[in-house]
């Protein structure tokens, strides 16, 4: 018998199709909620679509939004290559920003493009250690990585409010506690001709290099062989422990990175403003790219248009700027169920001759 050569296209156009129908669903959904509460839900998918996609402002603050989107979405979306479930990032993401800070607090009489290079390098090596962390406690003591980065988050971010409301406070800062500005100097600007920061071109070159490292490397080849069978993995004599602890690493990095930047590019300092809930949304993100380093580009700029358009919702309709939160709610449950569908629709299916 001969498989269908089709068989790799129609794999791909499944994995396109689902998370897009899914992804339609949740707006039927998110509608059919904006209607229970006497809203008309064309008037707020326009609205969505102004706020988000409708000029070049809105254009260069939805890709602001999705900037740090693209970074925690790789702190998912790379553990999975290994078949580990990573919901961290939002840890890794105020631990990258409060190093920066430091680094670029201690650092601020030196040369400007040195404080930078520290900043983000510092950021992406306390990220990379944070959720390498949990990548440790599952292969020396066997705890569930889900629910040890989970946990993780939550001591990263008392960490933070200690240092950042305590030791580290600017004592200027009297309503909003944060620590000392790193100057204007030590700001990484923008991109040429545009209001976005340079983040977004740091995210989507480490998407590329990671889906090279995924796809065209032994490495990668090693890492897939991980997540799909472990034992097999270890009979075959490869190194799991360290890939485990190295793809975590890769993973907090880039969250390490996004917060670094948010410090350095946006906030000039560490405040409560750096726990937005980006590692959060990174998994959304992720989940709908389905773990794909490249397709995590635009699904990023698809959620961070939704986040930039609360505002509009908030201005013409007089709705919490969390009603889009409310979408991306129903976007993640819709998407995780639309999970048990692939492999199981005849339209998909390769046939066999």
């Amino acid at each position: 018998m001969a498989s269908d050569r089709s068989g790799p296209w129609r794999r791909a156009a499944e994995a396109l199709v689902i998370p897009i129908a899914a992804l339609a669903a949740a707006m039927v959904v998110f509608g059919l909620f904006m209607a229970a509460l006497g809203q008309n839900p064309l008037e707020i998918y326009a609205l969505i679509y102004k706020g988000a996609f409708a000029s070049a402002f809105s254009w260069q603050n939805t890709l602001s939004r999705a900037a740090p989107l693209v970074l925690t979405a790789l702190c998912v979306a790379l553990p999975a290559q290994a078949g580990l479930m990573v919901i961290g990032g939002e840890g890794a993401v105020v631990l990258g920003g409060l190093i920066a800070a430091i680094v670029g607090h201690l650092l601020s009489g030196a040369a400007p493009t040195g404080v930078k290079v520290a900043m983000v390098l510092a950021g992406m090596a306390i990220g990379g250690i944070w959720i390498a962390l949990a990548g440790a406690l599952r292969q020396y003591r066997g705890v569930n990585e889900t629910i040890s980065s989970l946990l993780l988050t939550y001591v990263a971010v008392a960490l933070f409010n200690h240092f950042v409301e305590g030791p580290l406070r600017d004592p200027s800062s009297l309503n909003k506690p944060s620590t000392t500005y790193i100057g204007d100097v030590n700001m990484i600007g923008s991109l040429p001709g545009l209001d976005i920061h340079w983040g977004l071109a740091f995210g989507i070159g480490f998407c590329v290099a990671m889906h090279v490292l995924v796809r065209y490397t032994t490495y990668g080849f090693a890492l897939r062989i991980v997540g799909g069978n472990p034992r097999a993995a270890r009979l075959a004599g490869l190194p799991v422990t360290r890939l485990v602890l190295t793809v975590c690493g890769l993973g907090g990095a880039a969250a390490g990175l996004a917060g670094a930047v948010e410090v350095a590019a946006v906030h000039g300092s560490a405040n409560a403003s750096l726990i937005a809930g980006y590692g959060y949304a990174g998994i959304v993100v992720a989940f709908i790219a389905r773990q794909n380093p490249l397709a995590i580009v635009p699904v990023a700029v698809l959620v961070g248009g939704l986040s930039a358009s609360g505002g509009m919702l908030q201005r013409r309709l007089d709705l919490p700027d969390a009603t889009v939160l409310v979408l991306q709610g129903i976007a993640f449950m819709l998407i995780l169920g639309s999970e048990a569908l692939y492999g199981r629709l005849k339209l998909f299916r390769a046939r066999v001759a």
